[in-house]
């Protein structure tokens, strides 16, 4: 499904280029969930940048589905977000003085569905994830488990074939990622997506088929008895 290959992205910094990604070549594979474990710095979220479109790759390639990223337009950027992809950020992104469901409704509205329908769907999604009756409540009067849930669910309403995942579980407490994590892998599988997690924590091993380290801005492979013990 996505095949980066050789790719590299580098930024300006004040003692000169820092090269986030390094020469990183990795295939994601239909209804998989790859869980990508590395320190803060270790170039993850630019990784997830680059597979999302949202960042151009300095060289090397990216396809999904077999095209080429790197060769799309904007518009066609664009497209490939609003209907190929979801994504679930470690901050939430939700905007705060919308509802949990005009929240979760946005992702319909952006490809022009009705607005009913969108909200019809909005909804059910917010019910998958166990909060139609918080539907009608901003970010601000949700806690952070419950405005995680509405991010997932925002993610996953419009049957994107990945999902990309920044650290869905650093801002919250330890059973209440656990429940996030449980909620979120049982949910892909559902709905038979792919997903790249990037995260430092350990639990979400469990919930994967497969496991890559990341230091320095390269990708490795950790031994089975390393993967718990890779992100510190």
């Amino acid at each position: 499904m996505l095949e980066l290959e050789h790719a590299r992205k580098h930024f300006g910094g004040a003692d000169g280029p820092i090269l986030a990604v390094d020469g990183v070549s990795m295939s994601v594979h239909s209804h998989e969930l790859l869980a990508i474990f590395g320190v803060s710095g270790s170039g993850k979220t630019t990784l997830l940048l680059l597979a999302g479109g949202l960042i151009r790759a300095d060289s090397g390639t990216i396809r999904f589905d077999g095209s080429d990223l790197c060769t799309f337009s904007k518009r066609q950027r664009l497209a490939y977000r609003r209907t190929k992809l979801g994504f679930v950020f470690q901050g939430y992104n939700l905007a705060a003085g919308l509802t949990a469901e005009e929240n979760v409704a946005i992702p319909l509205l952006l490809r022009g569905v009705e607005h009913r329908d969108a909200h019809r769907r909005a909804l059910g999604a917010l019910d998958d994830v166990g909060l139609l009756r918080r539907s009608s409540h901003i970010p601000s009067e949700l806690s952070g488990g419950e405005r995680q849930r509405v991010a997932i669910a925002r993610a996953l309403i419009g049957s994107p074939k990945l999902v990309l995942a920044d650290e869905p579980t650093g801002n919250l407490d330890a059973q209440t990622g656990e429940r996030v994590l449980e909620l979120f892998s049982a949910l892909l599988r559902e709905r038979g997506a792919a997903a790249v997690i990037a995260t430092h924590d350990a639990r979400v091993v469990r919930y994967s088929d497969r496991v890559l380290g990341m230091r320095d801005g390269r990708l490795h492979e950790p031994e089975l008895e390393q993967r718990v013990a890779v992100c510190r």
